[in-house]
């Protein structure tokens, strides 16, 4: 496949694995999480999958953390380091979190987040972030570091365990860094979270699950570098000021190929991140903290026409459908755009009409197979962002959300399997 600037090159073969749900599941991009007998039970007769309702390895909360009270703000833009970025205040058009009230539903959330985050020649972030606005939505994008740094100065990058300069990435042309910072503004002042992927998108051996923590702060101090220093990097003047602080608003990540969890979580607290969308996939039941970081991982959603959960990421659908390969046969495109539509709205429904768990979904700003999964995408947020006492957030509105929620609510919330609907009076008290 052709190496595009500023995208994604071949993924490597999956690694097909059971697992329990306390176990992690290791594999790059994590095809199909097979039933686990005893555990999870697949009704044969509409694919719903019952998860026992035990919390048994799960981290227990101290209680609502409350996020870094924001100093008051005198209403003037205070341009930062070289002008790359700026504080213009807390972030507007944000979901107002407030506990439950005895025997309320909780809002269904569903959670749409993007890897990488470039606008590159198929202008997919202006396209999602147009979406989101569309239908009252906000989204998480996960950006890449190296997507602000000219290929000209690779050199400043040095990676964990690499050569300098090196990434499993293209750099991204200057046209792209200057569209990709437009639509990192417009996302921001849309309501929309801007999040971490790092840097060089390194798998596998000497990847983020060999790094030590050590490694992983370097991968983040060098991100934090990138965005901050974008003028000075790309000389460019004609380029407005980013209107947000990085270090104020970037609250969480998700690392490449969902490795490195354990020493990521130990690099993370020094900088106050409050969640990560690292882990490789559990069952669609509510969050719990590892290590005192919200943990929101992919989830394994009902797939069509078979026996076993896939996970909640367009990876997942490529590697079932067409064996890892981006460009499979075009006659078979249709089909593979309504399973993944099915297997989404399948995981919607499950929970909407059950537990209420939120749903999270993680994709890429890619062509594959036609664009189905994209396609995909826009036909699932149409049918579920407009359905009654659903909320369309960022996974940062979503951690604020959770952290003014009583802890006891919280447990029993997590007690609930995914299709389960119970009398909320018992559950919300």
């Amino acid at each position: 496949m052709k190496s595009t600037p500023g995208r994604r090159r071949k993924a490597r073969a999956p690694h097909r694995t059971l697992r329990t749900r306390s176990a992690v599941l290791a594999s790059a991009v994590l095809v199909v999480c097979s039933a686990v007998a005893g555990y999870l039970v697949l009704d044969q007769a509409n694919g719903d999958a019952q998860a026992s309702s035990g919390t048994k390895g799960a981290s227990a909360d101290r209680g609502p953390a409350k996020p870094p009270k924001e100093p008051a703000w005198d209403g003037r833009t205070k341009v930062l380091g070289d002008g790359s970025t700026s504080y213009t205040g807390p972030q507007k058009k944000q979901l107002a979190a407030k506990p439950l009230k005895p025997g309320e539903q909780p809002p269904q959330f569903v959670v749409f987040s993007w890897d990488g985050a470039l606008e590159g020649e198929e202008r997919l972030f202006s396209h999602y972030r147009e979406l989101a606005k569309d239908y009252d939505a906000h989204m998480t994008f996960f950006l890449t570091g190296i997507y602000l740094l000219p290929k000209s100065k690779q050199d400043l990058y040095h990676p964990p365990q690499h050569p300098v300069g090196s990434a499993a990435i293209s750099y991204p042309t200057d046209e792209h860094i200057r569209t990709t910072l437009t639509q990192l503004s417009a996302a921001y002042e849309d309501g929309n979270e801007i999040g971490t992927h790092f840097n060089g998108h390194f798998c596998g051996a000497k990847g983020g699950g060999d790094w030590s923590v050590a490694e992983w702060k370097s991968e983040i101090d060098q991100f934090y570098d990138f965005v901050e220093k974008w003028r000075t990097n790309t000389g460019f003047r004609d380029v407005p000021t980013l209107p947000f602080d990085f270090r104020k608003e970037v609250t969480g990540g998700r690392a490449p190929c969902l490795e490195g969890q354990p020493n990521l979580l130990k690099a993370m607290k020094s900088y106050g991140w409050r969640y990560d969308a690292s882990s490789p996939g559990d069952f669609q039941i509510w969050p719990t903290k590892k290590d005192g970081v919200w943990d929101f991982p992919l989830q394994m959603l009902p797939y069509p026409g078979g026996n076993y959960q896939g996970l909640s990421m367009d990876f997942n659908f490529l590697y079932n459908q067409s064996k890892g390969e981006t460009k499979g046969d075009p006659a078979k495109y249709a089909t593979w755009e309504q399973q993944t539509v099915d297997s989404y709205l399948a995981g919607f429904d499950r929970v909407y009409y059950g537990s209420r768990a939120p749903l999270f979904i993680g994709n890429h700003f890619e062509d594959w197979n036609g664009s189905i999964y994209m396609k995909a995408i826009d036909q699932v947020i149409k049918k579920t962002c407009t359905k009654k006492g659903v909320k369309c957030v960022s996974f940062k509105e979503l951690a604020d959300w959770l952290d003014v929620q009583r802890p006891e609510t919280l447990q029993r919330l997590r007690g609930l399997d995914p299709a389960q609907a119970p009398d909320w009076s018992t559950v919300v008290k």
